[in-house]
């Protein structure tokens, strides 16, 4: 099924405000996934229909949230074994 241009808008600002929420609770792995998928979105979007996201998402999805997930970071470490000391 294809999304109309309307759909594509809305569909980017839910994937943007889902990851916003993802980052304020400090889940960096869920946020990263949510943000991967509305940055595709969003970059599939004409330049009219990026206008027609609020400045506030886009500024959070293309300037802030590069800073901490761009590709010049390190990539997230695996996670270790529970009850391991070292």
């Amino acid at each position: 099924m294809r999304m109309t241009p309307d759909e594509r808008v809305k569909e980017t600002c839910r994937l943007i405000r889902e990851a916003r929420a993802f980052w304020d609770d400090h889940q960096n792995a869920a946020c990263r996934r949510v943000r991967q998928r509305a940055m595709a979105l969003y970059e599939s979007l004409s330049s009219d229909e990026r206008e027609q996201v609020p400045q506030v998402l886009r500024v959070w999805l293309r300037y802030r949230s590069e800073k901490y997930f761009g590709a010049h970071r390190t990539k997230p470490k695996k996670k270790r074994p529970e009850g391991r000391d070292n």
